[in-house]
């Protein structure tokens, strides 16, 4: 994964979407771009610092207070956002602050619907991808009704 890999980097669906924590430099945007992701979306509250040091990597804000389950418009934007993006061959990466929460949240559902499977299912699977993810049973409960709402 190169030096300047960012913190808590990982891939979900190779190529496609990746979760990571908060990218603090240059150099992380570059590995970012050198690895086919040209989209970030960014789930904090603040945009990330030096975001704006790598112009060919757009960054997509959806404003998600920490510790707090997304809005069912919340995921439905950052779903549309991957899947235009996959569209072109563009990949994306999600962070929010150490890439757990509300990350773990956003890549749960993109794998309801895109692997039909269940929220719990969903769930189980970015744990296992990612330790650490999806921190508490409000963010639990958005994966589920997610995959109801998907039904």
């Amino acid at each position: 994964m190169g030096s300047f890999s960012p913190h808590n980097f990982s891939w979900v669906e190779p190529g496609k979407l990746a979760g990571l924590a908060l990218p603090r430099t240059p150099a992380e945007y570059q590995f970012l771009l050198d690895n086919g992701i040209q989209h970030l979306v960014c789930l904090c509250e603040r945009k990330p610092p030096h975001h704006d040091s790598c112009p060919a990597l757009q960054l997509h804000h959806i404003k998600i207070v920490d510790f707090t389950p997304p809005s069912p418009e919340q995921v439905d934007r950052f779903l549309s956002i991957v899947e235009e993006a996959n569209a072109k061959g563009e990949g994306v990466a999600v962070h929010c602050m150490h890439g757990h929460g509300r990350t773990g949240t956003m890549l749960a559902c993109y794998l309801v619907k895109t692997r039909k499977i269940s929220g719990l299912e969903a769930i189980e699977e970015i744990r296992r991808l990612r330790r650490g993810s999806i921190e508490t049973g409000e963010q639990e409960k958005a994966v589920v009704q997610f995959y109801q709402r998907t039904k």
